[in-house]
């Protein structure tokens, strides 16, 4: 006999079941529209990019770096009282990118506002009374780094879109790439052995990314060294869960144990080629990305001209495995 405690555990655990999954289906709708707003953007389709960030906000309007793009759309399309207070809202949710904001072209049309200058004045007091506590000459030196580490990187992607993966340019390119890593990695590993993983307080929103960049594109021995300090860090509240998943499915793949959230793919010949490395448990691997802010691997992989399909990514996977040398997983 069902007694009326426990009629109203299974109805309270049913709720909490249903609202979970509601949490994790709305999450996932947000990144998708957020993500096709991007991609319009990208398209230099403004007004269509504002209206698809617009229905994006409807399920949930905090993700600062959401409502600063969003506020370049809007700004673009000539809506210019909704970009400002897109701009604010970034700014009140956690975007202090200020020199970003201050140049950033897309803004441009927001310049000659009352409100734009008045926003302008109070970043600068803002960024005056940020920047009194940040360790100014780490700040710079990894400033510097990331200039490097990123502009070799998006030379090699206009590569391989103009040559070929495997062309002789992408190649001097990723050799030249390897040489900067390991001077870079030398300069952050002095960093992190001696301060621990900065956040953003002491040396800005770039110099603080710059640290996860330069250690996950070293070698597997120095990204299982710091891995834990990462973790700790997000913990903290000094990095990125959606950047601490890639390491994370970095070393796992590394370690020849699949990755946990998909991220890494393995770029082939064409195109047609390229594929998701090992992955583990692939039906709930949404739920997972969506847990640290990641957006649907549909959407994530479009890029490297791959379609995700669990249920067909499933029959492959043994010869994926068998290619990278993995034991088979005991997917069903």
């Amino acid at each position: 006999m069902l007694t009326v405690n426990h009629y109203r555990f299974r109805i309270i655990l049913l709720v909490a079941l249903l609202f979970t999954g509601s949490a994790v289906f709305a999450q996932t709708a947000y990144q998708s529209l957020a993500l096709r707003a991007d991609s319009l953007y990208k398209a230099r389709q403004f007004a269509a990019s504002a209206d698809g960030y617009a229905e994006a906000f409807k399920i949930q309007k905090k993700d600062k770096h959401d409502l600063y793009n969003a506020a370049c759309s809007f700004a673009l399309a000539g809506r210019t009282q909704e970009a400002i207070g897109l701009l604010k809202g970034a700014i009140k949710n956690g975007f202090d990118n200020y020199a970003h904001i201050k140049q950033d072209t897309d803004l441009k049309s927001l310049h000659p506002t009352k409100e734009w200058q008045q926003l302008m004045a109070g970043l600068t007091r803002r960024e005056q009374k940020i920047e009194a506590g940040y360790n100014q000459p780490v700040k710079q030196e990894l400033e510097e780094i990331i200039k490097t580490d990123q502009g070799l990187r998006y030379q090699q992607i206009a590569a391989h879109k103009q040559y070929g993966y495997h062309s002789r340019p992408a190649d001097s390119l990723a050799k030249l790439m390897m040489h900067h890593d390991s001077i870079n990695i030398a300069k952050v590993s002095r960093i992190l052995d001696r301060y621990g993983w900065l956040s953003k307080d002491k040396v800005g929103e770039t110099g603080n990314g710059a640290l996860f960049l330069v250690v996950q594109h070293a070698g597997l021995k120095t990204q299982q060294k710091y891995l834990p300090v990462m973790r700790k860090a997000v913990k903290k509240g000094h990095a990125r869960a959606s950047s601490l998943a890639l390491l994370e499915d970095r070393v796992a793949l590394g370690e020849g144990r699949h990755q946990t959230y998909g991220s890494q793919v393995m770029a082939g010949n064409t195109p047609e080629e390229n594929y998701v490395r090992p992955l583990a448990d692939p039906d709930h691997v949404d739920e997972r990305r969506a847990s640290v802010g990641l957006q649907p691997l549909a959407e994530y992989v479009k890029q490297w001209n791959i379609t995700w399909d669990p249920e067909a990514y499933k029959k492959q996977l043994p010869a994926i495995e068998k290619r990278e040398g993995f034991t088979p997983s005991p997917v069903k």
